[in-house]
């Protein structure tokens, strides 16, 4: 189900007759074949012919492919080159280091590096936890991968992974104001994953892994949990979880249901399905359904991991069995983080009355957005392009924003709680079917996060602000 979007958007380069009618023309071939144009630039203009940059929205390469065929068959135009704007940003990387401090001359140099550093450098060996006031690690956090599990793209290693990361980084410096590093692992092994981790602790105050496969990712997560003493938070589990139940609390409203009374399908049951039955458990739902590519989890099952056995122990109370079909007859919320096209309108409508339906595999969803507006009263999905989008964006930032505030050395489920209905709050008195989570660029969601997540915290420690 792609659409034309700003991921894969191109700018071609042609040169054209200098004709009233070139720019109709020019556009006209975009349009179509389903180019999405956004810009329309003249570069350069002699007697013989002008240069024209045609910037678009497409689909895929093939589509791109199209575009360029039909501006080539126009009379008297020619393609000179074709440039894909995503790879353009990409070009070099997405990050640089940049000193807070003025290295001017020999005073600045002779503080900020030899000799005056090796006084910090007694005082933090003195007391250790200076640390956090006298060096990066006071705002910093590492973004941990194997490259095991990279958005919808699979085991494509650490050096693949890297832009997601950098990405990340990104993000986590525009919205909350924290310095975030990209740290992709050459080795999918468990406990070297652990050592390395553990080894680089002393440079951060949180660390934020990523697109690590599960099963693994929980061990991963428990033991570096275990070990360090500041917080662990695998995003694919617990950012998810956290947007999610804020969905979730503000579509329940819109259709006037209490969640104690709603049975929740969960559709795949890895790193992002778990979480999201953990904190969902937390709000007592009537029951929950978790299904996966075997059909729905239930304690018959044999030859499961302790993840899925620990699934299978807390959810379907009646033992229900069968397929995904099966499961959404009479329920009233559908949350899928699992595959594309699954199902269909007629199984949405076998569902209760006003249901909810959160379809966010990506980039395609278990069921067209569109067909699920049938019988549905609030679709969600991961895209940009529809209403609803769940983005892990309104939540990480903020959450390392608090975690960091408080000096936090673990995070915990209440904490994941109050992020989720920090989140949820902001919606406010704008809530409607289509308008259940913020913005990803409203300014006021990391703030409300950080601060929620910061009491949680602080609270956690019996009212102390860690230091």
């Amino acid at each position: 189900m792609p659409v034309p979007g700003p991921g894969y958007s191109i700018t071609v380069r042609v040169d054209a007759p200098p004709s009233a009618s070139a720019a109709g023309d020019l556009t006209t071939a975009v349009g179509k074949v389903g180019g999405v144009l956004t810009a329309f630039d003249v570069v350069g203009s002699d007697a013989e012919a002008i240069v024209v940059d045609i910037t678009a929205n497409v689909s895929s390469a093939d589509h791109a492919e199209d575009i360029t065929t039909a501006l080539n068959a126009l009379p008297g135009v020619k393609v000179r080159k074709i440039s894909d704007r995503t790879f353009l940003m990409h070009l070099g990387g997405k990050l640089e280091v940049s000193p807070k401090v003025a290295l001017k001359n020999r005073d600045d140099l002779s503080r900020a590096y030899t000799p005056g550093v090796a006084r910090v450098c007694q005082a933090i060996a003195a007391n250790p936890e200076d640390a956090r006031r006298l060096t990066i690690k006071r705002n910093t956090v590492a973004v941990v991968t194997d490259g095991s599990a990279v958005l919808g793209l699979g085991n494509i290693g650490p050096g693949a992974a890297l832009p997601v990361m950098e990405g990340k980084a990104a993000l986590f410096k525009k919205f909350a104001d924290v310095d975030a590093w990209p740290v992709c692992l050459d080795t999918q092994d468990t406990e070297e994953i652990i050592r390395t981790v553990s080894a680089l602790a002393p440079v951060y105050a949180g660390i934020n892994l990523e697109d690590i496969a599960a099963p693994r990712c929980f061990e991963i997560e428990a033991r570096l949990r275990e070990q360090l003493d500041i917080p662990v938070f695998h995003d694919d589990q617990h950012g998810t979880a956290i947007v999610v139940m804020a969905a979730l609390r503000n579509a329940l409203r819109v259709v006037a249901k209490n969640i104690e009374n709603c049975r929740v399908v969960v559709s795949g049951v890895g790193a992002a399905g778990s979480a999201i039955i953990r904190l969902l458990l937390r709000r007592n739902p009537a029951d929950v359904i978790a299904v996966d590519i075997d059909g729905i989890v239930h304690t018959g099952r044999e030859n499961m991991d302790p993840n899925l056995q620990w699934v299978a122990e807390h959810t379907n109370a009646d033992g229900m069995t069968g397929s995904l079909h099966e499961a959404l007859a009479g329920a009233d919320v559908f949350i899928g983080v699992s595959a594309p096209n699954l199902f269909g309108a007629e199984q949405v409508a076998t569902m209760n009355d006003d249901p909810v339906v959160f379809a966010l595999a990506n980039p395609d969803p278990e069921i067209d957005p569109i067909e699920a507006q049938q019988h549905a009263a609030v679709v969600a999905t991961g895209r940009s392009d529809y209403p609803n989008q769940i983005n892990n964006v309104l939540a990480f930032p903020g959450v390392f924003r608090g975690l960091l505030d408080a000096h936090a050395r673990d995070i915990d489920d209440e904490m994941l709680l109050a992020a989720a209905n920090a989140v949820a709050d902001v919606v406010d008195d704008r809530l409607n079917a289509s308008f259940i989570v913020p913005s990803v660029f409203d300014n006021a969601v990391a703030p409300a996060v950080a601060e929620a997540v910061k009491s949680a915290a602080v609270q956690a420690t019996g009212g102390k602000q860690a230091k």
